[in-house]
């Protein structure tokens, strides 16, 4: 008694949060089966080791937002976490992926899946920085992306980092409008990355050779730059 009259309000609702979860109304990755949720070992700490795809490639994955949203019912409240993650293999491949559940472990697991089905290859000019500028635009988040310098480094914030490390970007340059929203920034962010065309893909959809259209910008080097460009 002595102890829980000695509790500060945030120590007693901490208290309260962990005895509903440890109630176990038969949700996947309760306690009440003894052996935790999926993404813990059989210790019960969680597995940090690097997710690899099918072909065994090592994947980098970055945990985005994590939402705790609570739904009281009869009896107290029942807690669970949303999870946002990006997932990329720093070759030009990326995808993003949303988890929901009863435990934090096992919300992370399901969006790293899920991103994992949704990736997308995203052209890179020298493997470091975008071919070209493009702008995306999903809900009230606006975003702009440019091409960059060798040396410049990733100018961005929050989500956006988190994509373009996973890309295998080095060199970009990037402004956020509008919400901060991490879902609708991620979101505006691959629409941005999904118009990004390599000078190799506009030459064979057009019928063209790849020095044609770079000598068109007044290019003197134009056959040695076609010869460069890899993707």
């Amino acid at each position: 008694m002595a102890d829980e009259q000695n509790q500060t309000p945030v120590e007693g609702a901490a208290a309260e949060a962990g005895t509903e979860n440890r109630r176990g109304r038969g949700g996947r990755g309760g306690d009440n089966r003894g052996g935790g949720g999926r993404g813990r070992d059989g210790r019960g700490r969680r597995d940090d080791r690097t997710p690899r795809d099918e072909q065994g490639e090592e994947l980098i994955e970055k945990l985005v937002h994590i939402n705790r949203v609570s739904k009281t019912v009869k009896g107290g409240k029942r807690f669970g976490f949303a999870a946002l993650v990006v997932v990329g293999d720093g070759k030009g491949r990326v995808g993003f992926g949303h988890g929901k559940a009863r435990e934090v472990p096992e919300a992370i697991s399901k969006a790293t899946a899920a991103a994992k089905k949704k990736m997308v290859r995203v052209p890179l000019r020298e493997g470091r920085t975008l071919h070209h500028d493009g702008k995306g635009h999903f809900g009230a988040g606006q975003v702009t992306v440019r091409s960059a310098p060798a040396g410049t480094g990733i100018i961005a914030g929050g989500p956006m980092r988190a994509v373009f490390e996973s890309l295998g970007v080095a060199d970009v340059v990037t402004k956020s409008v509008g919400t901060s929203n991490p879902y609708n920034m991620i979101r505006a962010t691959f629409e941005a990355l999904g118009d990004q065309y390599s000078p190799k893909a506009v030459a064979q959809r057009r019928g063209k050779k790849i020095a044609d259209l770079l000598g068109r910008g007044g290019s003197q080097t134009a056959e040695a730059d076609a010869a460069a460009i890899v993707e």
